[in-house]
């Protein structure tokens, strides 16, 4: 399975290349083994501010150098700043003129989450530790003064990468500046120019990687209107690290930069683990007594008694197998449902497993999009089925509904949020090539593999419903007077809200994953939770299906599937929470890819856990009226 998970992201990654347009250096594959001496490549990727993620620019939007100083001028430079010159080894001489912002080719992955990787001028070699290098030095009119002291202001941050290793580092700092007025008389802004670059290396490979600024050689910019003489400079440290290759990536996690918590966070998993499972075994041990009385009582009544106490749930075995209004939406959404539901357990068992790498930027996006169109034919199998045994004719619309009630929504977000970010100019709107690469993906892919599998449905699935009772041509009154307890706006907020209980504090660090710089691995947590999630939304929706037919409500179709998923509601409910309380962002780009994204990833929650509700409730229907005696 993981070779096969890997050879069609490897498809991806070369169709993505095919359609691409425009000169593009091909990317350096990580892994490389270094000779003394080779040249070592710094990419650069893009700048934004740090407090808006999603609203990150081109690192070359902003003015820095895009060619390395010659010998001559470094010479002159070292002399004025009282440094000794390095002297260029012989095989990086030999290498090609270094210039930057020319760009990568990418992985689809990549281009999905925002990357716009670019080739940098830094002369680096393997193994050779320099005090000091002179990158460029220019002159700063008003527009380009102004253009970092923005960027400043805003708290950019920039990120490089080497050998597939992320580094941060913020472009420049603030002083003495009011925290409500911003800047006052007094303030200063200064720009770093010089960054040096520490490089761990295990044998021949560099395994850690880390950018620092500094601060004794900032450059004071508050004056937009006084051009500035800068000279932007490197310095490189080599030093020998234990970490292995393959665990490279585990010095993010407690990175000063991307900040983690993660024994709180195994504390509170642990809480809420014991919480919800207290709280099923409680609901379980109620119903299954209320179950057992109900059906002895009316198992033991002969039929005379029987007409003369019938009553509650057994009252309505003629009318409960009566199918839902709008059958043919109900059915395309429980077939998205189905397939969300697969594709998020199969994504989270080979991010589990490494066979989807949980390091490599973007192979997460890519793997969805990988698996999306794989789980296409559970769709189309299941809402088909299901849409037959209710004596549904029309399969056809049928397939193309359920085939376009996921993807209309997230396209109907995306093209608002694409445009949003094209006019900013932000590199968050993907490109052309990625746009024609996933349409392609969906149009040959996964929308072939759900026709496929509504056509098996059609002409393989059993069309029988087989209900165990006799459904009357005459639908029974519903009673109207209820208690405020039973009411559906009661059972919404309890539906909704015991299951959300269970993933609240994991659904924090999630958040601080998408919408922040943290890094998530606790994928075996994640999995268990997802599992645990199910269950516990199961056990709710059948519980309050029991009173519901309890006081004799037959309609409990749509009513389980939308107490099975309002705890995408609740989930949406929480983003503003997090957005407004939990966070720093702003501005109308990040709070329209934001408020987006996650009325997308809500709405997915309610379409899987409204169809799990949907069915355990089916299959506990269909066992209590199989059990009891009716005409």
């Amino acid at each position: 399975m993981r070779i096969a998970v890997s050879s069609l992201l490897g498809l991806l990654v070369s169709a993505s290349v095919l359609v691409a347009d425009g000169a593009k250096v091909k990317r350096v594959k990580a892994g490389k083994k270094y000779n003394d001496h080779d040249a070592v490549h710094i990419v650069v990727n893009k700048v934004g501010p740090f407090n808006n993620p999603t609203e990150t620019y081109r690192y070359y939007s902003l003015p820095f150098c895009k060619e390395h100083a010659n010998e001559e001028l470094e010479k002159e430079v070292a002399e004025e700043e009282n440094v000794v010159a390095v002297e260029r080894k012989a095989q990086a001489t030999a290498d090609e003129k270094r210039e930057g912002a020319v760009r990568h080719k990418q992985r689809l992955g990549e281009s999905i989450v925002g990357d716009r990787r670019e080739t940098s001028p830094y002369d680096i070699t393997f193994m050779d530790s320099v005090d000091w290098r002179l990158l460029c030095k220019t002159t700063l009119h008003k527009r380009d003064i102004t253009m970092f002291k923005e960027a400043i202001h805003n708290n950019y941050f920039f990120e490089m990468f080497v050998e597939d290793l992320p580094m941060w580092g913020y472009i420049g700092d603030v002083a003495n500046e009011d925290f409500l007025m911003g800047e006052v008389d007094g303030s200063k802004t200064y720009l770093f120019p010089h960054l040096h670059f520490h490089l761990g290396y295990n044998n021949d490979q560099i395994v850690s990687a880390k950018v620092t600024t500094d601060t004794d050689r900032k450059v004071d910019i508050t004056d937009v209107d006084k051009p500035r003489e800068v000279k932007f400079s490197y310095s490189v440290e080599w030093f020998k690290d234990p970490i292995s290759w393959s665990d490279r990536h585990t010095n993010y996690h407690d990175s000063r930069f991307v900040p983690s918590s993660f024994e709180i966070h195994w504390l509170s998993i642990i809480n809420s683990f014991v919480l919800v499972l207290l709280l099923t075994a409680f609901l379980t041990i109620i119903l299954l007594r209320v179950l057992k009385n109900d059906l002895s009582r009316y198992m033991e009544l002969d039929d005379e008694a029987l007409e003369e106490e019938e009553s509650g749930w057994k009252l309505i075995h003629g009318d409960v197998f009566r199918f839902p209004e709008h059958p043919m939406l109900f059915c395309s959404a429980v077939g998205t449902g189905n397939q969300l539901i697969v594709l998020s357990l199969l994504h989270l068992c080979l991010a589990l497993t490494g066979a989807i790498s949980t390091t490599r930027r973007g192979s997460i996006m890519a793997g969805v999009v990988v698996l999306y169109c794989l789980t296409s034919f559970v769709n189309g199998y299941t809402s088909v089925r299901l849409y037959r045994q209710m004596n549904g004719k029309n399969w056809v619309n049928c397939t193309v509904m359920s085939a376009a009630m996921f993807p209309s929504p997230v396209i109907f977000v995306f093209l608002w949020v694409n445009s949003i970010a094209l006019a900013h100019g932000s590199t968050s709107a993907l490109p052309l090539t990625t746009i024609f690469t996933v349409t392609a993906l969906y149009l040959f892919i996964a929308f072939p593999f759900h026709l496929f599998g509504a056509v098996t449905a059609k002409n393989f699935a059993n069309a029988d419903f087989n209900a165990p009772t006799r459904t009357t041509k005459i639908p029974r009154e519903i009673p109207s007077e209820m208690p405020w307890y039973r009411s559906r706006v009661f059972q919404i907020l309890i539906a909704g809200f015991l299951p959300f209980s269970a993933i609240y504090i994991e659904l924090h660090y999630i958040f601080a994953s998408i919408w922040g710089h943290s890094i998530y691995t606790l994928f075996g947590i994640l999995l268990l939770t997802f599992i645990l999630l199910i269950t516990v939304t199961s056990f709710i929706t059948v519980a309050l299906l029991y009173f519901q037919l309890a006081r004799e409500d037959h309609r409990w179709w749509w009513v389980t599937y939308i107490n099975g998923g309002m705890t995408g509601l609740f989930i949406y409910a929480y983003s503003f929470y997090f957005y407004y309380y939990r966070s720093f962002m702003s501005g109308i780009l990040q709070g329209s890819f934001y408020f987006g994204y996650m009325a997308v990833i809500s709405l997915a929650f309610f379409l899987m856990l409204g169809a799990a509700g949907f069915q355990f409730s089916l299959v506990f229907v269909k066992y209590i009226y199989s059990r009891i005696k009716s005409d």
